[in-house]
């Protein structure tokens, strides 16, 4: 068996910040500094490594998230740079899901951004340790001391400050290691590769004193040994700085903050000595422990019995279907059997890699703490635990958000049915929110997503590497059902067809919930009224009318269902008919609930020149926004609102127009509201018209 690096040398980080901060500019410079590329390659040139896909290099953006593996003073960083746009928050959430820390990249102009809140956010859910690079600190307009004030204000962390800027914009040298106490230049002849230090200039030399006073003194508070060492000598040793600060980063009570320009290769080494030192190893994690009510743990151990989670599926072309794969524990080996613990299916492993973007290194084993791909397991999806059969364990899964976006798709030539469903389902296998349906009445296949671009993106796809040309309709919002008083009643499915007949009698309680609770059934059935065997088929009845509502044929959210009462008839009585009994009931009992067309409302951040900051309101206000506060960025505006989603439909243009090119926005799902009562009038009329509402359906 091959020797496993010794964990304690291994960091498994992720890069994450707002849509062009310079998140990929920085992983490039990470992969050239290590020594694994002997060329800088440029997104803006689209010769990025990690943005391997042809549009991530047209466009200038990262779509999917990218694994490398890097080597750094005697570590191994298994580096993934994830996207910044909020359409593909699905790759995000993946990979912080099985990450042990993160860099967060910020732009020194921009600060801290709408969509590095969203992603600071959910780094925060899954208790992901952090460091910052404040990038950017060559253009006009940067400011290093705002930038952390933000990150302090904003984000309610607790930067400490690990350098000090040279200079900023057109006069940024280099920057002060707070540590050494030394100015550190960067040598342009090889490109930042030799780094010139020298004594700090006397222009910052208080102000470097004074960011050094706090950075120690925020080493000391995260250990009490730390403290006494503190008050006795008034300082403390390089070891004991580094010490604490990486106490408290891994406990995540501080963020080390690094700056400079990925771009003109300054700072990048500070920043990647920063993640050795201070991001946690898997043996800091500690021991995984599975989901639900099992108290099994695994421990970040090559002897412990394996254990992974398959976070990301892609369909390669030349391997097929492959799945990335986080190892918490044991090792996993070529040609063994494992189990899908989440699905209880067993698989054997084919093949097994390790990624440098879109090139393989192939393996014969993988151990804990390894982030790798494997081939060979057709049915894994993202999110299922894979573990040894003779110990299984289920570990937490992924939560991904719920399409808003949806438009119909279909081939230019009928002769392409066949491949064109073929493309979408292997893309619906790769990405959690994007889904897939077929609708009978209309004939059309529909398409949902997390935004326009989202789907722009992924109907390229279908185009490009599945060569089926399609045509695409308007984009339509994925609208939800729900009602606002509790309602009762019965129905009784019955039907005599000359032998056996058909009988299913309930009584069901239909009462809203709070919105995100969904669907609950709850059985209070006394005294046999009903059989037992016939329950979950009144349940699988209700289930049905939910996924096309009595409204306007939308799904059905956030209700509560009890069957409290019935009557089954010795013979007639079968599984059919008490679904059909408990679909009519819910549905009868919905619409005497006051039902509610629901839309998803999104939070929407517009930055514009404070020349513009009334047109930006007054754009948000006529597409039925709520503003709800704005602040000063720099020399620009933010205006914080919420929009629904139907109405943001083309607004980078208006944007752009109104703005003279200068401004733009971000924006995320919030959550969902009811529709004003016209409005939904027309959606239903248009839906009957349709013909995709079931029955008759009123407000």
């Amino acid at each position: 068996m091959a020797e496993a690096f010794p964990l304690d040398k291994v960091r498994n980080i992720g890069i994450m910040a707002h849509i062009d901060a310079g998140k990929t500019t920085c992983s490039e410079r990470i992969l050239y500094y290590s020594g694994v590329n002997h060329k800088l390659g440029e997104v803006h040139d689209g010769a990025a490594t990690m943005d391997s896909m042809e549009q991530e290099q047209e466009r200038g953006i990262t779509i999917a998230s990218a694994a490398t593996v890097v080597p750094w003073k005697e570590h191994r960083i298994t580096l993934i740079d994830t996207p910044g746009h909020v359409d593909f928050t699905a790759e995000v959430e993946r990979s912080l899901r099985v990450l042990d820390g993160a860099v967060a990249v910020f732009c020194a102009v921009g600060g801290v951004q709408p969509q590095s809140e969203q992603v600071w956010r959910q780094s925060e859910n899954y208790k992901v340790p952090k460091i910052c690079f404040v990038n950017k600190m060559d253009r006009i307009g940067a400011d290093f001391l705002g930038t952390v004030d933000e990150i302090r204000n904003i984000l309610k962390a607790n930067p400490v400050m690990m350098v000090y800027p040279i200079g900023a914009s057109d006069t940024f040298e280099g920057v002060v290691d707070l540590i050494e106490m030394k100015a550190v230049r960067f040598d342009e002849a090889t490109n930042g590769v030799k780094m010139i230090y020298s004594d700090i200039p006397a222009n910052i030399k208080v102000a470097c004193e004074e960011a050094r006073q706090k950075m120690v003194e925020s080493a000391a508070e995260q250990d009490e040994e730390l403290m006494e060492k503190f008050f006795a000598d008034g300082d403390l040793s390089k070891e004991d700085i580094i010490r604490g600060i990486r106490k408290g980063c891994v406990g995540r009570s501080l963020v080390p903050v690094f700056c400079g320009t990925a771009f003109k290769n300054k700072g990048v080494q500070l920043m990647m000595d920063g993640v050795v030192r201070y991001l946690p190893s898997p043996l800091d994690i500690g021991a995984v422990r599975a989901f639900g009510d099992s108290e099994e743990t695994r421990d970040p151990d090559v002897a412990a019995p394996f254990a992974g989670l398959a976070f990301k599926i892609v369909s390669d072309i030349h391997m097929g279907r492959i799945m990335y794969v986080r190892i918490y524990s044991g090792t996993l080996h070529v040609g063994e059997e494992v189990l899908n613990s989440s699905l209880g299916k067993t698989g054997r492993v084919g093949r097994i890699f390790r990624m440098h973007a879109d090139k393989q290194e192939a393996l014969e084993e993988a151990h804990a703490g390894d982030i790798v791909v494997v081939a060979g397991l057709s049915n894994t999806r993202t999110g299922d635990t894979l573990c040894d059969k003779g110990h299984p364990i289920t570990l937490e899964t992924i939560e991904f958000p719920p399409p808003v976006i949806s438009v119909s798709i279909k081939p230019a030539s009928r002769n392409d049915n066949e491949k064109l469903g073929k493309a979408l389902h292997a893309l619906a296998a790769e990405d959690p929110t994007f889904a897939v349906e077929f609708d009978q009445e209309t004939e059309e296949t529909i398409i949902a997503g997390m935004g326009e671009l989202h789907l722009e993106v992924l109907v390229e796809r279908v185009r490009r590497e599945y060569k089926v040309n399609c045509e695409v309709g308007r984009p339509e919002v994925a609208y939800r059902e729900s009602m606002t008083i509790p309602n009762e009643g019965q129905y009784k499915h019955a039907k005599q067809t000359g032998g056996r007949g058909q009988y299913g009698h309930v009584y069901l309680r239909v009462e809203p919930q709070e919105p995100g609770r969904g669907f609950t059934f709850v059985n209070d059935i006394h005294g046999g009224a009903i059989p037992n065997e016939y329950i979950p088929a009144v349940e699988k009845g209700v289930i049905s009318a939910l996924d096309s509502g009595p409204l306007a044929g939308y799904p059905v959210v956030d209700v509560k269902v009890t069957v409290f009462d019935g009557t089954y008839h010795e013979v007639d009585s079968s599984e059919f008919a008490f679904a059909e009994a408990g679909r009519q009931c819910f549905r009868q009992c919905f619409m005497k609930g006051n039902p509610r067309l629901l839309e998803p409302v999104m939070k929407v951040d517009v930055t514009v020149p404070e020349d513009f900051m009334g047109a930006a309101t007054g754009s948000l206000c006529q597409r039925r926004g709520r503003v709800e506060g704005m602040e000063d960025r720099g020399p620009t505006k933010i205006v914080h609102g919420f929009v629904p989603l139907s109405e943001m439909f083309g607004y980078s243009n208006t944007i752009r127009t109104l703005t003279q090119g200068r401004g733009t926005f971000s924006m995320s799902f919030e959550r969902y509201e009811a529709v004003p009562f016209e409005m939904a009038q027309t959606i239903i009329e248009k839906r009957r018209k349709e013909g995709k509402i079931r029955g008759m359906s009123s407000l």
